[in-house]
């Protein structure tokens, strides 16, 4: 079988090495363009080649830490990273490593100072700026926000691969940005992964053949991919056209979503696998069309699928934006959720379902949640909740909220807590507009059926912009919790309306942030409203065809062999 060829500078360097073993630059050099290649293995090899020339020095150690960070071992990432910056404590690119390792060990306001430090080091350059940006979000620290955004969206329009495009989704920024951050960031891509010579269509045997459907993820567990696909999944499994392959970049969690997907499809770990050997295997499998489920999204591998492993590439579900990649041929979507006037700020052809592009799992049942008062909520009153992840909270929609509560007399806000300082945080934003500090409850991560059970209690899910609820919206729905939501411009701005649209409430999508209060207002302040809201949103649930998986399972199929055909 053909394979890739190796990007020029990995063959360069490690020929270099066998000429000159004690080169430790090009041994540095090397652990740097090993990781870039998914091989972290080599990596670790290459980094501790170069210690053992110049014991202590900061660009080895910071290689260390980096491979460690890359193999999930926080602990030694910090440590090695910490190390190397106390010894160069002007290298900004070092300080950054450790901001990315503070995060994933969980030390959230130290990762904040990490980013800092590095952005002080080096103010103009975006880079730095666009990561203490996403991470101040992440913290609902919304000091110099403004100014922060400003810089990270020049950036993009003068043409600077510097952003990450899944965070620049939470930016205020139009379609035509977006896809401009895409491209920047695909062209970096494109550049370390060769593609494979084009592969020839499967023959049809006599008796037919199925449609070989790949999936590639990091989510194949207890995480919202595997939460929203499995039922899909489960479905497949009946269909008689087209069989399912899952590629999971994550390891077995021992989760049941897990158990699931296994039953399912046939699912191979491809985890810590270097890219070449991913793309090889999918392209073994003989792959008709293969999805990512991951995008620019953080843990997925766009290098392999640069390298284009199946002849026809799908961007669908967990990245609500353009890829910008040449290797991918289209995104699915639907008709609310990507209009047609965003067509031209996507590189993708567009498929769209006849329902809303989002699964969901509706084998699962909501069970009772303990008290109210083991929730942290009053015994009485309206609940209003807000279940999505942190950096969605920005001021303006935070400033929609506490403008509710103050016209709700005894409202609550429901919250999902988030890393480091940012409860308090908000809770001093709350008191700063005048509402009392204890009217947000926090909701600690729970196992997901314990969360779930927690919506029982919810009188109204407040959506969030320009990133708004797409899994979160879809439990609340499944759960019996209105979403009253904004559509804006972008597809991560309308899928909790696409949600409503097809669920048949579009009165829940507003066109106005007065729109938007004045509803949640008269809802807080009226229960006959409330309930007959909840009993429609019943009836429609088990109407509307939204929740329908076997026919979802059906358009998806039919939609794949339409892509596979063109």
């Amino acid at each position: 079988m053909s394979q890739p060829v190796l990007p020029a500078e990995l063959l360069r360097l490690r020929a270099e090495l066998q000429r000159n073993p004690g080169h430790f630059i090009a041994w540095v050099m090397l652990a740097d363009a090993e990781m870039d290649h998914g091989d972290a293995a080599a990596g670790l090899a290459a980094a501790q080649r170069a210690l053992l020339l110049r014991p202590g020095h900061p660009e080895a150690l910071a290689r260390l830490g980096r491979v460690h960070w890359m193999l999930g071992r926080h602990t030694e990432a910090v440590a090695a990273l910490r190390q190397a910056l106390e010894q160069a404590p002007q290298h900004a690119g070092i300080a950054l490593w450790l901001g990315h390792a503070l995060e994933d060990a969980g030390e959230a306001e130290a990762a904040a100072q990490a980013y800092e430090h590095a952005h002080r080091l080096m103010p103009q350059e975006p880079m730095f700026a666009a990561h203490l940006l996403n991470w101040r979000r992440k913290l609902c620290d919304w000091r110099g926000l403004d100014a922060l955004s400003m810089q990270v969206r020049n950036a993009v329009t003068q043409g600077e691969a510097a952003v990450e495009p899944f965070a620049f989704l939470s930016e205020d920024a139009t379609p035509a940005e977006q896809l401009a951050c895409a491209r920047l960031r695909a062209r970096d891509v494109a550049v370390r992964s060769a593609p494979f010579p084009p592969r020839e269509r499967r023959k049809e045997t006599a008796g037919g053949t199925k449609l070989r459907l790949g999936f590639l993820s990091n989510g194949f567990g207890a995480h919202p991919t595997g939460l929203l696909t499995v039922r899909l999944f489960e479905s497949l499994a009946t269909h008689g056209g087209v069989e399912a392959h899952l590629f999971a970049l994550n390891r077995d969690d021992g989760s049941v979503i897990r158990q699931r997907l296994h039953a399912a499809a046939r699912l191979r770990e491809v985890a810590g696998w270097p890219h070449r050997r991913i793309a090889e295997l999918i392209r073994e499998q003989c792959i008709d069309v293969l999805f990512d489920l991951r995008g620019w999204g953080g843990g997925g591998t766009p290098e392999v699928l640069a390298m284009r492993p199946a002849p026809v590439q799908v961007n669908w579900l967990a990245y609500p934006g353009t890829s910008g990649a040449p290797w991918i041929d289209y995104v699915l979507a639907d008709g609310f959720a990507l209009p047609q006037t965003l067509e031209t700020s996507f590189s993708e052809t567009v498929v769209r379902l006849p329902r809303c592009f989002q699964p969901s799992d509706t084998s699962r049942a909501v069970i009772a949640p303990p008290s109210r008062a083991d929730c942290g909520l009053p015994e009485s009153g309206m609940v209003y909740c807000c279940f999505n992840n942190s950096y969605k909270i920005n001021p303006a929609s935070f400033a929609r909220m506490m403008a509710v509560l103050s016209q709700v007399p005894g409202s609550v806000l429901w919250l999902l807590s988030g890393p480091g300082q940012a409860d308090a945080r908000l809770r001093a934003q709350a008191q700063r507009a005048g509402v009392e500090a204890s009217r947000l409850v926090f909701m600690r991560k729970l196992p997901h059926a314990e969360y779930m059970a927690r919506y029982r209690y919810a009188d109204l899910f407040l959506d969030t912009a320009p990133y708004n609820a797409h899994t979160t919206a879809s439990d609340a729905l499944w759960a019996g919790c209105p979403v009253l939501t904004r559509p804006g411009e972008t597809f991560a701005s309308r899928v909790a309306g696409s949600l409503n649209h097809h669920l048949g409430i579009s009165e829940m999508n507003m066109d106005s942030d007065e729109a938007f209060i004045a509803e949640a207002v008269r809802l807080g302040n009226d229960a006959d409203a409330r309930g007959e809201l909840k009993r429609r949103l019943q009836r429609r649930a088990a109407q509307s065809g939204l929740f329908d998986m076997d026919g979802f399972a059906r358009d998806f199929a039919d939609a794949a062999l339409g892509m596979a055909k063109r």
